[in-house]
């Protein structure tokens, strides 16, 4: 019942890529009657969906289709999921990974977002929440367009271009995954602001990712190492408080 309800009602507006052609999702699942389940909702998204049942499959299928997003289940008959995801971030390091998985510790948290995992949902889950991650997930990688014409946000000498999802810091170009994007952004347009975990895990997850403050920590030393390594400090932490992105001392 709760399948059929969630997918009774085709949304308003559907999430597109910023040319106009649909999404493009990948899933892999061992267990066909949730694959199955999974393909259909997606595709009445209006988005293209294909569908692998092992690593293997998985890894080939992604080759060929390009998938924008992969749902990756993580106990998977030949390579466990996290192998996988290290095989498509070499070939594809922009895709967004949804992890589905059995295992809630923290431990277990920790180990996909470290190999490079965007988000995760614990089994069992509602369809909702899985659609909603993922929407969630292709914003942050682009999929729209930005609400506001002033594209760029400028920090001292960090410069973000929202449009071309490009940062350079003193001209030297950034690289970051669409969470570490994401939550740079929030950062930028808030310079000289203490934001809590609360609020960034409210804005860049959507969800509140189970309420793991660690999970923003983890994102923060992230970003740290990729803006801050080898120059003077901009990401600072208030003790009690959060995190506060402030122009570096000339």
């Amino acid at each position: 019942m709760e399948i059929r309800r969630a997918a009774s009602a085709r949304p308003l507006h559907a999430l597109t890529r910023p040319d106009g052609t649909p999404v493009r999702v990948l899933v892999v699942d061992d267990e066909p009657d949730l694959a199955e389940v999974l393909c259909g909702v997606l595709r009445y998204e209006g988005w293209l969906v294909c569908g692998a049942t092992d690593g293997a499959s998985a890894i080939a299928a992604a080759r060929d289709f390009r998938p924008d997003a992969v749902l990756l289940d993580v106990m998977l008959p030949d390579f466990d999921g996290l192998q996988v995801l290290r095989k498509l971030r070499a070939e594809q390091p922009h895709v967004c990974v949804l992890f589905l998985t059995a295992r809630d510790s923290v431990e277990d948290r920790i180990a996909g977002i470290t190999a490079g995992g965007d988000d995760y949902v614990t089994k069992p889950f509602s369809l909702e929440e899985v659609l909603a991650r993922l929407r969630g997930l292709l914003r942050r990688a682009g999929m729209t367009r930005a609400l506001t014409d002033e594209s760029l946000l400028v920090v001292g000498g960090l410069v973000m271009d929202e449009e071309a999802r490009e940062v350079t810091r003193d001209g030297e170009a950034v690289e970051l995954s669409p969470t570490e994007f994401e939550l740079l952004r929030f950062l930028m347009r808030n310079p000289r602001r203490v934001l809590s975990k609360a609020q960034i895990l409210d804005r860049v997850w959507s969800y509140d990712f189970g309420g793991q403050a660690h999970v923003v920590e983890l994102y923060i030393s992230y970003l740290r190492k990729k803006i801050d390594a080898g120059r003077t400090p901009m990401i600072h932490t208030v003790r009690g408080a959060g995190y506060v992105l402030k122009q570096a001392a000339q």
